[in-house]
């Protein structure tokens, strides 16, 4: 059973997580619904994959994942994302959904996922379960196809288990790469993101995108550093 409040609960104080204020098309910067992040966050805590956790957030954008998964006592939650601008937000988003800032067990780290300065070694030293989520860019962008790939792979090296959105269509590569890299998806399931009119190329003033959350667990692999081979 989950420790913490009801999805419907998360869903409900996610709300007030602030999207991008200028939104990166290169780096497919869309706010992940909150009603997506509180069902992988209370998926996880049903799995026993997040009260007394380290969570590393691969891509946190403006921290929606990283605050639904704070709401199920993990031990620490780092958010990592190459965007300095929107690790601001997130510290933002994070003072607007924690009523005591100083017992915040939140981090934010900036840091491109193909060169954090982590290993699978430094977070055992510390005898950490580890749980990767992850909303990574789908490479919907022309010539950025898998360019969820480092994200996967990042995961595949620093975590026990991991929850990550991919494009509609993306469970025979995420199953291929996980079993490529000693992991095994024990859960899938689709999800839908609304996307507004928010650049340039946007056609529609809003559209539905279909997607795909998967759980897959992995078997470690040693101390090397990360990156996106």
């Amino acid at each position: 059973m989950p420790i913490g409040p009801s999805r419907r609960t998360v869903a409900r104080r996610l709300e007030s997580v602030t999207d991008f204020s200028d939104p990166s098309p290169t780096l497919e910067q869309y706010l992940t619904p909150a009603e997506i992040a509180a069902h992988i966050a209370h998926l996880a805590s049903v799995q026993g994959d997040l009260t007394d956790h380290l969570v590393l957030d691969l891509g946190t954008g403006t921290g929606m994942l990283a605050l639904a998964a704070g709401q199920y006592a993990p031990r620490d939650v780092i958010g990592i994302d190459v965007d300095r601008r929107a690790l601001e937000a997130a510290v933002a988003n994070e003072a607007r959904l924690t009523s005591s800032p100083a017992s915040s067990r939140h981090h934010w780290l900036c840091a491109d996922v193909t060169q954090l300065p982590m290993t699978r070694a430094t977070l055992e030293s510390g005898n950490e379960r580890v749980t990767v989520v992850s909303n990574p860019p789908f490479g919907a962008q022309r010539g950025n196809r898998h360019a969820d790939k480092p994200f996967l792979l990042a995961a595949s090296r620093l975590a026990d288990v991991s929850y990550t959105i991919h494009n509609a269509g993306s469970q025979s590569f995420v199953e291929s790469l996980a079993t490529d890299h000693g992991g095994t998806v024990t859960h899938a399931f689709a999800a839908t993101f609304p996307i507004h009119h928010q650049f340039a190329f946007h056609e529609d003033d809003a559209r539905t995108l279909e997607a795909e959350v998967f759980r897959i667990e992995w078997r470690r692999s040693g101390g090397e550093t990360v990156g996106s081979t």
